[in-house]
């Protein structure tokens, strides 16, 4: 398990890398079985520090959480805490509903582009109708069935989410509605 603690413009002390590593392996060694690599940012915000945690699990999800406490460690173990009640959630999906994956999730490469937004108030009618494209990433869609899809999502707290439906194998996207529900098109 490799870990990864840095600051945001602020300097983490020896304790506080320690106190991360040996609080977040408990956390882990309960529920995951096989985690990968974790990710601990810590950051300010005005008077407040904000504790950023990614967690890549051997499965190929990826557990996000984040919280904001005016004390440092506070602010990790409410981070923690977020984390804890992901992955047990998680945990009991995956023994209540869903088939044992011996597997990991097969992962599928795919351009990802940042397009400019147009300005509504400019008077200038443009050139062509093609947006500008700002930055062009490399993005990995997963195999998932429907219901990992939606799992997949809560736990990286995303509004959306495309990814490969195993049993068609097309593409497919969930996304959380404006009303809370989940929605999911099938192409």
């Amino acid at each position: 398990m490799r870990y990864k603690v840095s600051g945001k413009q602020i300097d983490i002390g020896e304790s506080l890398q320690t106190h991360v590593e040996t609080e977040l392996s408990t956390v882990l060694e309960k529920y995951a079985g096989r985690p990968t690599d974790a990710q601990v940012v810590f950051s300010r915000s005005a008077h407040e520090y904000v504790c950023e945690t990614i967690v890549h699990l051997s499965t190929g999800l990826t557990c996000q959480a984040k919280a904001h406490e005016t004390e440092i460690y506070a602010c990790f173990e409410g981070c923690l805490e977020k984390m804890d009640k992901q992955l047990r959630r998680y945990k009991r999906r995956l023994k209540d509903h869903h088939r044992d994956r011996s597997e990991p999730v097969e992962l599928m490469g795919a351009n990802s582009y940042i397009l400019a937004s147009e300005e509504a108030d400019s008077e200038i009618e443009p050139d062509t109708l093609q947006p500008i494209i700002v930055a062009e990433m490399e993005t990995k869609i997963p195999s998932l069935s429907v219901g990992e899809a939606v799992m997949q999502m809560e736990l990286a707290g995303s509004p959306v989410l495309v990814f490969r439906n195993e049993s068609k194998n097309g593409l497919n996207v969930v996304y959380r509605r404006e009303d809370g529900n989940i929605g999911w098109i099938d192409p």
